[in-house]
């Protein structure tokens, strides 16, 4: 009987693998009137110090101010980032742009290719992130 339950209880976690969508790490209530993040620029330096292998030295942070974007069907706030990052060996990548995505007033996830997301971002300087430490 045991065995039958562990069986089950794994053929309800299996699902097909479709690689369109993405992680979302907060439960949302389904509303389209999303909240505006006032603590997106604290809440984003959290995230980035654990989420970027080496934090230390980064160039040329730029960030914009979110904006409401349709992302999965739903309209959520989402702000861009670009940014140039140490390798492990030590050199330095060419900046590259994120979308950082918002449900409910906070950080969700993180969309490293944000194609149309970040189209028209109006950056100014992030110097916040550029004197990250570990």
């Amino acid at each position: 009987m045991a065995i039958l339950l562990v069986a089950i209880g794994v053929a309800g976690c299996a699902s097909s693998d479709d690689s369109s969508k993405s992680i979302s790490f907060t439960d949302d209530r389904g509303v389209a009137n999303q909240p505006y993040p006032n603590n997106y620029r604290a809440e984003l330096l959290a995230f980035l110090r654990t989420y970027i292998n080496n934090p230390v030295g980064i160039r040329d942070a730029v960030i914009a101010e979110p904006v409401q974007r349709t992302v999965g069907g739903r309209l959520r706030y989402v702000t861009c980032l670009r940014f140039s990052a140490r390798d492990s060996d030590g050199n330095y990548r060419d900046a590259r742009d994120r979308a950082i995505v918002y449900v409910d007033g906070r950080l969700d996830h993180i969309v490293d290719k944000p194609g149309d997301l970040c189209a028209g971002a109006v950056y100014a300087a992030f110097p916040e992130l550029e004197k990250l430490t570990r």
